[in-house]
């Protein structure tokens, strides 16, 4: 069973990403912000994407711990599990996810 821990970053290019943390492959997501989001959002757009990212890979965790699957056989199925996850006065911080296959 292969395991990768999973980061989000923001990339040179000012994309925020999930990604594995050796960097291999393509990242998993990808949150780019206009230029006029960029400027509402000021220096919050890292901790923005990031809590978009997080929710979305908390919301997976869920849907696959609430299912499963039946249809699908069990070997190709992804099963995402959340460490170190809060949600502190509705701010959201991730701290990382891990991803089995």
């Amino acid at each position: 069973m292969a395991s990768s821990r999973l980061e989000i970053i923001e990339l040179p290019s000012g994309e925020i990403v999930l990604r594995r943390t050796d960097g291999e492959g393509e990242p998993f997501v990808r949150i780019q912000f206009s230029n006029e989001a960029k400027v509402l959002l000021g220096d919050a757009s890292l901790d923005l994407g990031k809590a978009m990212i997080g929710a979305g890979v908390q919301i997976v965790g869920h849907m696959y711990s609430r299912n499963d699957q039946p249809n699908q056989d069990e070997d190709e199925a992804e099963v995402i599990e959340l460490e170190d996850w809060q949600d502190v006065e509705g701010d959201f911080e991730f701290s990382m996810a891990r991803v089995v296959h």
